[in-house]
């Protein structure tokens, strides 16, 4: 048998690529040209991370921009309830502390949508409303307030013979006078027809439980307001139709509150 002797092995020589002799392109061309194109990757690179960063960093500016805002408003409703809880800072009175007389009965209502509890804490005036349904009784329209779905209500109502009815803590918001609700005592009245006009008890009555509220809250007659002056609704109607005659009611108001000096 005979060996064919092929002799040693020798170490292939790398030809140049035939696109590149063909292209006159040299080893020194291939290495620039592949420096060049790291360069670009990497430059990509970094923008594309720099592109990431500058997205986070807006991200997280968000974040903290509306923890910020949650903290502020957190912050100023905070401070807003302790006002309104802080005792009067000019010694003024304990609002849950006064106690009304026997002749006011108190009948609070327990409807949620008109006795929300939001705190009263101070009282700047007394507001005087009409019930708007003449014949209506004191008791009748107590109860409305505390019908479900009802979102009205007042502090007192004065009737038709003279009862004066509470319906909710003198240290509570009533729901009655719009944005006067948080520094006012709302006190609606019952009238026997359209006109509005009290009757002579039920106009007795009136004075009597005003005079009785402006010394609980050191008042006078000038700071008995209309519904009407809060926000132009004719309420109570008689007495915005006939300026004369809230005149009349606030000077007979002063004169009660001079008799009991």
């Amino acid at each position: 048998m005979t060996v064919q002797y092929e002799g040693p092995r020798t170490k292939a020589v790398e030809q140049p690529d035939a696109a590149d002799h063909q292209s006159g392109r040299t080893e020194p061309d291939r290495l620039e040209e592949k420096r060049v194109w790291q360069e670009v990757k990497e430059k990509r690179r970094i923008r594309t991370e720099a592109a990431r960063l500058r997205r986070r960093r807006r991200m997280l500016a968000a974040v903290a921009g509306g923890a910020a805002v949650a903290l502020a408003v957190g912050f100023f409703f905070g401070l807003r309830a302790l006002w309104y809880a802080a005792p009067d800072p000019l010694g003024g009175p304990d609002i849950s502390q006064i106690r009304c007389p026997d002749w006011i009965e108190q009948d609070f209502i327990t409807n949620p949508t008109a006795r929300t509890g939001a705190p009263l804490a101070e009282v700047k005036d007394l507001a005087i409303h009409y019930v708007g349904n003449p014949g209506s009784s004191a008791k009748g329209n107590r109860n409305y307030f505390n019908t479900e779905g009802v979102d009205v209500c007042s502090h007192f109502v004065v009737g038709l013979e003279g009862e004066i009815i509470q319906c909710l803590p003198l240290d509570e918001q009533s729901v009655a006078t719009n944005q006067r609700n948080k520094d006012t005592i709302s006190i609606e009245v019952c009238h026997p027809d359209e006109t509005g006009r009290f009757s002579d008890v039920t106009y007795r009555s009136l004075i009597r439980l005003i005079s009785w509220l402006c010394r609980q809250f050191d008042l006078t007659q000038e700071n008995l307001i209309r519904h009407y002056d809060v926000s132009g609704k004719l309420c109570p109607l008689y007495y915005v139709q006939h300026e004369d005659a809230w005149q009349k009611l606030k000077e007979d108001a002063g004169k009660a509150l001079e008799a009991e000096e």
